[in-house]
């Protein structure tokens, strides 16, 4: 007699879907935050790496250039697409650029098809559709702003093309370099590809230092959806691209469930509906994988 094992996530499928979670966190914890998008971007991108740096050499580590070289693209992408989300932001409405957004998943499953030779199905393919349009309810129905803005729309799908090219980059080189070389150099790389943009938006090389509150709630931003960058770069070398890319598409529901939690904002039936569509459909596609994986480990 076989005795198959449960289906069962393994730890990159799970520390994908705690990035997801992190990151929507994150966005709450923005919202609530008085400090412009840019400075946000510079300061928690140049604590991270100053901190992580700092605990990368206290650790007897050191950089090489070819580590500098390897992690030099996927950094310069994070923080071109921090600086272009962010400005997206000042010209666009926060829910044209989270639709536009959510279109990294469609973009991320061709790249994991054709790039990276993986196994995408018509049937993830028809969940990551469903799972969209789940999206496109839990937006609409919180806000009638959805009208078009040539400027900002075209900045926000500029914002979500750099960050598939950052996950794409990422996954590329994290075979040849481990997750806290990546997460120390990539952030610091970010910071520098940051600081020109921000300085041109103050009109000033000092950028305005924070205040003690804004620095802890910088630190809780390294905390939480700096965490959720490590826990990406750690999964990216053992899931699929694909998966990591569908599941980018809980962020927006989680976001809003957060801002009901924490930041008093009303949840419409329309969303609700939304919500349950994702969290149903992504449930499926991770069950789907866990079968997937468990297979293979039969």
């Amino acid at each position: 007699m076989v005795i198959r094992n449960s289906p069962q996530l393994s730890l990159g499928h799970l520390a994908s879907i705690m990035a997801a979670i992190c990151w929507s966190a994150g966005n709450v914890i923005v919202a609530g935050t008085d400090l412009p998008g840019l400075q946000i971007a510079f300061w928690r991108l140049l604590l991270g790496g100053v901190l992580y740096s700092t605990v990368y050499f206290l650790t007897g580590r050191r950089v090489s250039l070819r580590n500098i070289r390897l992690v030099a693209l996927p950094g310069v992408l994070l923080g071109l697409e921090l600086a272009v989300f962010f400005t997206a932001l000042r010209n666009t409405t926060v829910a044209n650029a989270t639709m536009i957004g959510a279109l990294q998943t469609i973009v991320l499953l061709a790249v994991a098809s054709r790039k990276f030779q993986e196994s995408v199905t018509r049937w993830l393919i028809g969940a990551s559709l469903i799972a969209t349009g789940g999206v496109a309810l839990v937006i609409l129905g919180a806000s009638d702003e959805l009208t078009w803005s040539p400027r900002g729309d075209a900045l926000a799908f500029a914002a979500m093309l750099l960050f598939s090219l950052y996950f794409v980059a990422v996954k590329k080189v994290r075979s040849e370099v481990d997750t806290f070389t990546l997460q120390s150099l990539s952030m610091l790389v970010a910071s520098i590809t940051v600081f020109p943009i921000v300085a041109v938006e103050v009109g000033t090389l000092a950028i305005p230092f924070p205040s003690w509150k804004e620095w802890i709630t910088l630190l809780i931003l390294l905390a939480v959806p700096g965490t959720g960058h490590l826990l990406m770069n750690w999964a990216h070398l053992h899931v699929t691209l694909s998966f990591a890319g569908v599941m980018m598409l809980s962020i927006p529901v989680i976001s809003s469930v957060g801002a009901w939690l924490f930041l008093d904002e009303r949840v419409t039936g329309i969303q609700t509906i939304g919500m349950v569509i994702v969290i149903a459909t992504l449930f499926l596609v991770a069950k789907r994988e866990a079968e997937i994986s468990t297979t293979i480990r039969d």
